[in-house]
């Protein structure tokens, strides 16, 4: 009965005059199914409605519940932490620490900042991190590249402001990237960052990598009188030139960078050597910056304890104690317009090494991160670290895989870490006073090194996907001549569009049928298949044989291989025609019926392709089909000009060898939505095709759909039944075949209880119809020995609605439904052949 809501919905949509039953089909009943009412249950597949998906969408109590639990992840282990935990917290945080100290020194002066700031930084980094983390791994802090970036836009910013401070400027960068990041991460915007890819992370790491370096060089070796902010290029150029002018720094520089790497390769060979002791010279390992830092402080006051004012080689200089720079940071409208066109770059730096960092490190340890809360936590200790002094920070690779090596358990070693900040904040300021800036940039130069992606792993770009390695390379060139900023913009645009084309230009797949058995192989040599009988390999049956056509031919005597001898081993295979998939090309594989086509999607049907995919599925059957009525054209005038037909006097040519359309299998497997512009597209295609079939109509069949979605808008436009354009006489032949299935299967409950009622039945002298019983013969029936024994009859119901029986759950299921009736349609006159049930 009809509700109120009904009758106003179809009492305003005829006074607009929208015809809601347009396209509500045929109705169809149980008996013009295959199948009879003993064997499957009538099932109607409902539509969705635009209501379902909105309260969908509407956020529940246990929704909202389930987003505030989400947002503090510290709460989830926090009541299960143990000694164990904090033993090893407590070596990973101690070790990180005595790495992040010098590095954050050496990145702040990438800032352009003083040393003091690469301390508050790495304080408020690892400090915040902890309440807000899903990776135990990561370490925040400064980091080279983001560190050049906020040096870059603090000298920019220095050129229309410059009565601003440098830091004023750096700690306003923070406020705003750490607010546009924590925005996306509350909004559980992380999948936005899945739009950048491998290929543009590698070249932005490496070109940055490359870039940094060479912007230490000079520093290293004492070379001044040039930009080292310029283009790579140029100062790689000026660097070359000012080798003469080398000083004692580069003796300092020269062999701190030496140290770092003989300590590294030397605890390498250590630990493949002894492999017992792997742990300690990791450790030892770990700790060699700290120690080249110590060395060469030593050295340096040596050198200049009796030359503070006039230094014999380039120090540090004076680091003041404590947060000598906390307060309120300085936002303004001034200082916004200043960098607000360098905003793009620094928010995506922040994101993509983070995230990228974070979900390497889960994978290798096994659990996975919600980059979402990854992006509130980066945002908010970037909200939070300018009210200390601190300037951008996100994660850091090196100091991430030092902490996942020292086996780290859990966040809370990033307290640890701060711990040690904190002492070097307070108690090391004296000390630092001597560190020489050009051990400093050896650091640094020894840290961007691990960034450079190797020759091998482009390699593996160029085996895997040959088009991304040009990005690359792009991207790393664009960085090498141009900045960092334009290399990533370069990098995500290139991807970017590759994926459009990919998209744009995705080619669809002419599909035809092989029978195919499965084999077990012995010694794996492919010469032994030559034993098989081909009969068997090929399989043999008519069209629509169920699950597999029909029993195969007699197994083969090869020496190393065995025919399946079960005929439910013999199925389907759906291959392109073409073989454009590899697959054998000794396979001769044509359209599974005259007349029939299967076509396939690669990258989905929306408005970017439609035209390009079905430009060519109409190409192809017009190329490989004949028209149905070649007098179609009655007279020459009527002709289309694009069609203009045979000369005058001529008879037309009729390819009596090319079949008439019939029908069109598409398989959507890799389709999950449709638009308007798709099923218009194809709604086109549609009238073009019955015009080429007239007076016949083309079936259109769809296998595998998996979106309801997509299946109320090509039923909307009419497909996923027989056209009520059909002939009467051709609508009374035709007959829907739908795919059926076991509920529970041969050992549920319902069916074991099924069979014990039978059994029970049998034993009191029931009668049994003949199909029921089984000879057992002291077999493995349930009855052993009984002589007969009750066969289990499965309850079947139908897998699909039957309301839209040109929908089907599988490409076996729409072949065998087109073939049955377009042989149906092509016996005119004739009944139509008792369908029986096929397995």
């Amino acid at each position: 009965m009809a509700t109120t809501k009904d009758k106003v919905g179809r009492g305003l949509a005829k006074a607009l005059g929208i015809k809601v039953d347009e396209y509500s089909g045929d109705p169809l009943t149980r008996g013009e199914s295959v199948f009879s009412v003993n064997t499957a249950d009538t099932y109607v597949e409902e539509e969705p409605h635009t209501g379902e998906w909105l309260w969908e969408q509407v956020p529940k109590p246990k929704d909202i519940k389930n987003y505030i639990w989400s947002l503090f992840p510290f709460l989830h282990w926090i009541t299960r932490y143990n000694f164990q935990w904090l033993r090893g917290d407590l070596v990973a945080g101690i070790t990180v620490g005595a790495v992040v100290v010098p590095q954050s020194m050496a990145y702040a002066k990438l800032a352009q900042l003083s040393p003091e700031f690469g301390l508050y930084s790495s304080f408020m980094g690892v400090l915040v991190y902890w309440f807000f983390a899903t990776s135990k791994d990561i370490t925040i802090g400064p980091v080279a590249v983001m560190s050049t970036i906020t040096g870059n836009v603090v000298l920019h910013a220095h050129k229309t402001i410059p009565d601003v401070e440098g830091y004023h400027v750096a700690s306003a960068l923070a406020i705003i990237c750490g607010g546009i990041i924590t925005f996306l991460g509350l909004a559980r915007l992380g999948w936005i960052v899945e739009f950048i890819s491998l290929a543009a992370i590698s070249a932005f790491m490496t070109g940055s990598a490359i870039s940094i370096a060479a912007g230490q060089v000079p520093a290293m070796m004492g070379i001044t009188g040039f930009n080292t902010r310029d283009a790579t290029y140029k100062v790689i150029i000026n660097t070359l030139k000012g080798l003469p002018r080398t000083n004692l720094n580069a003796a300092i520089g020269l062999t701190a960078l030496f140290l770092l790497y003989l300590i590294r390769s030397l605890c390498s060979f250590g630990a493949k050597k002894y492999p017992n002791k792997r742990q300690l010279f990791f450790f030892l390992s770990t700790l060699r910056t700290a120690f080249v830092i110590l060395l060469y402080i030593l050295i340096s006051y040596l050198m200049n304890r009796h030359h503070r004012k006039k230094p014999v080689i380039s120090i540090l200089g004076k680091v003041p104690r404590g947060f000598q720079h906390a307060g309120a940071p300085l936002v303004n409208a001034r200082v916004i317009k200043a960098i607000i066109t360098d905003l793009p770059a620094s928010v995506i730096v922040l994101l993509i090494e983070h995230i990228s960092i974070s979900k390497s490190f889960g994978r290798i340890n096994n659990y996975t991160i919600n980059p979402s809360q990854e992006l509130i936590a980066i945002g908010v200790t970037n909200l939070l670290g300018p009210f200390l002094g601190g300037y951008p920070a996100t994660g850091s690779f090196s100091r991430t895989a030092i902490k996942s090596k020292a086996g780290v358990r859990t966040p809370f070693a990033g307290v640890i870490t701060a711990v040690v900040v904190l002492l070097a904040i307070y108690a090391l300021p004296a000390m630092f006073f001597y560190i020489p800036n050009a051990g400093l940039a050896a650091v640094i130069i020894h840290a961007v090194g691990d960034l450079i992606t190797p020759p091998s792993v482009v390699y593996k770009f160029w085996r895997i996907s040959p088009l991304e390695v040009p990005i690359f390379f792009a991207g790393v060139i664009v960085t090498v001549f141009s900045s960092i900023e334009n290399g990533i913009y370069t990098t995500i645009c290139a991807s970017f569009a590759l994926f459009i084309f990919r998209l744009f230009k995705a080619q669809g797949r002419f599909l035809g049928r092989v029978k195919i058995h499965s084999v077990t192989g012995g010694r794996g040599d492919a010469d032994d298949l030559k034993g098989a009988d081909y009969g068997s390999l090929h399989g043999s049956g008519g069209y629509g044989g169920g699950n597999g056509g029909g029993n195969g031919g007699d197994s083969g005597t090869g020496p190393a291989h065995d025919i399946l001898d079960d005929h439910r081993a013999v199925r389907n295979a759906f291959l392109p025609i073409d073989h454009d998939d590899g697959s054998n090309p000794a396979l001769e594989l044509e359209t599974p019926y005259p007349g029939v086509f299967i076509y396939r999607f690669s990258e989905g049907f929306v408005y970017p392709n439609a035209s390009h995919y079905l430009d060519a599925l109409v190409s192809h059957i017009f190329a490989n089909t004949r028209r149905t009525n070649p007098a179609t054209y009655g007279r020459l005038g009527d002709r289309p000009w694009n069609d203009p037909g045979p000369r005058r006097g001529k008879a037309p040519k009729i390819d009596e060898h090319k079949p008439t359309l019939k029908a069109v299998i598409l398989d959507f497997s890799s389709v999950n939505n449709v638009d308007i512009t798709s099923v218009q597209t194809l709604i086109d295609v549609r009238n073009q095709l019955d015009r080429y079939a007239s007076p016949d109509q083309v079936e259109w069949h769809f296998a595998s759909l998996n979106n309801r979605w997509t299946k109320r808008a090509l039923a909307s436009a009419g497909f996923g039944y027989p056209s009520h354009r059909h002939a009467v006489g051709d609508f009374q032949r035709w007959k829907p075949i739908y795919s059926v299935a076991e509920i529970g299967g041969f050992d549920s409950a319902a069916n074991d209880a099924e069979w014990h009622a039978n059994r029970d039945e049998l034993r009191h002298g029931s009668i049994i119809p003949p199909g029921d019983l089984e000879s057992t013969a002291g077999g493995e029936g349930p009855e052993k020995g009984a002589g007969v024994h009750v066969r289990r009859q499965a309850k079947r119901v139908v897998v699909q609605g039957i309301n839209r029986p040109l929908f089907h759950v599988d490409l076996t299921a729409a072949l065998q439904s087109a073939v049955r009736n377009a042989e149906a349609r092509r016996a005119a006159g004739e009944s139509t052949p008792q369908l029986k049930e096929e397995d």
